[in-house]
């Protein structure tokens, strides 16, 4: 790929509920030539959800063909599911000279940063751990004990997050993480 034409990757990642979707869609209407990698996932699709939109939805056979096809930058399970990064439409992305967000967990994103080493880190943290339990708790999603699980594995995430990520963004207010994650991809 010719360096100078090619786009920019950024990574987000931060835990379950601290913001980063709202955050990444954000940015992506306010920039221009920004745009989200779409991830497939084993996971049902709920009614509001478009295939190819909100992720491509495919079965555990299909997953597992194309992981075997080497076509996954990172992939991983959550909770029982699949989901995995195709690497042809991130590169596709780059090389069109795009801005390419990757919203992905850290152990993908460390992965990731060996294909991209370029790549641009950012992680999303929580204004405070009780902070970060009330929006868990309050979406609804999950059960008792897989809230808890979305909490102690928060925990973890944060501790990594300190050795990998270059950019740290502070959720409290969402005008404000949104532009400081704009002026992380204005500046790279």
């Amino acid at each position: 790929m010719d360096r100078k034409n090619k786009g920019i990757l950024v990574i987000v990642s931060g835990p379950s509920g601290v913001g980063k979707s709202t955050i990444c869609k954000e940015v992506v209407k306010r920039l221009e030539n920004v745009c989200l990698s779409v991830s497939v996932t084993t996971r049902a699709r709920t009614e509001k959800e478009i295939d190819g939109v909100d992720y491509w939805f495919v079965s555990k056979e299909e997953f597992d063909k194309r992981l075997y096809k080497g076509l996954f930058l990172e992939y991983a399970e959550v909770f029982g599911n699949f989901y995995g990064t195709p690497r042809d439409k991130v590169d596709e992305a780059l090389s069109a000279g795009k801005t390419v967000i990757l919203e992905i967990d850290v152990q993908g994103a460390k992965k990731a940063k060996r294909f991209y080493p370029e790549a641009k880190m950012v992680f999303v943290l929580p204004p405070s751990k009780n902070k970060l339990a009330e929006r868990i708790n309050g979406r609804g999603r999950d059960n008792a004990d897989a809230a808890s699980h979305r909490l102690s594995r928060a925990d973890h995430e944060i501790a990594a997050a300190w050795q990998y990520y270059e950019h740290m963004i502070i959720n409290d207010d969402l005008e404000q993480a949104i532009e400081d994650l704009a002026n992380v991809i204005k500046v790279a």
